[in-house]
């Protein structure tokens, strides 16, 4: 089932000999919960392309639809609205609150939509997270990985319909990169959302289903992990016979 459908599209920035093609018709669909990782060198549009789908960063041209509905087709009243209860986004750099504790801050997003506060998602999220005995900390008494875990439960907290991932692992170490990575993985699993999370990172694109490279602002690969269980098992063999092999 086609969830997300990104038709032609198109992102100029500046005019004359100042202009720069960010995205240059690009087309694609995301089944709903997939999990597709979305690679390229820097410049290359991977990063433009999912503030499109945001809902942050208007195209020139083109259409998004997200559920059948055209994200673009509304006022900006409508569109803010989209992004706060439709898109959960999610940075290299944490953006948190200072001066909020982390339950302040992962719940921000429902106040600020002035909805009640699911105290049950709440308490699943913070378990989820590993966040349970920081939940009355401040920001600057958290690790570098322990923020970015507030970051994803406030992206979590409105239960949004797709999870959107801009290098979420690339201010942290390694250890603490692939815990958020298995984190986004298991939100995916657990709630069914569809997940898109770019990165430069060749050993976590290789964890998602899908992997969509991105080269001067055109989709240049579009190819599906086949995670089959014979299929691991046919690799594993293929290197235990090239290691029988070797003199």
């Amino acid at each position: 089932m086609e969830f997300l459908e990104v038709k032609n599209l198109c992102k100029i920035y500046g005019k004359g000999e100042n202009q720069v093609t960010a995205l240059n018709h690009v087309s694609l669909t995301v089944e709903k919960g997939e999990f597709v990782a979305i690679i390229g060198s820097s410049g290359s549009g991977k990063s433009t392309l999912l503030h499109a789908i945001a809902g942050v960063d208007v195209p020139t041209k083109g259409k998004i639809f997200l559920d059948g509905q055209d994200i673009y087709a509304g006022n900006s009243e409508q569109l803010a609205i989209f992004r706060r209860r439709q898109v959960g986004l999610i940075y290299q750099f944490h953006n948190l609150i200072p001066t909020l504790n982390v339950v302040e801050n992962i719940t921000l997003p429902v106040l600020m939509d002035r909805r009640k506060v699911n105290q049950k998602r709440l308490k699943e999220l913070l378990e989820l997270l590993g966040l349970k005995d920081r939940q009355d900390h401040l920001p600057n008494q958290l690790s570098g990985g322990q923020q970015q875990r507030v970051a994803i439960g406030r992206a979590l907290m409105n239960a949004p319909a797709v999870m959107l991932a801009d290098e979420p692992t690339g201010a942290l170490d390694s250890r603490n990169g692939q815990e958020i990575v298995r984190l986004l993985k298991e939100s995916n699993q657990k709630y069914g959302q569809t997940l898109l999370l770019v990165t430069h990172d060749e050993n976590i694109a290789l964890q998602a289903e899908r992997i969509i490279t991105i080269a001067d602002g055109k989709v240049v690969r579009d190819s599906k992990q086949n995670r089959t269980p014979a299929r691991i098992e046919d690799r594993r063999s293929e290197k235990r016979e090239r290691r029988a092999e070797r003199p």
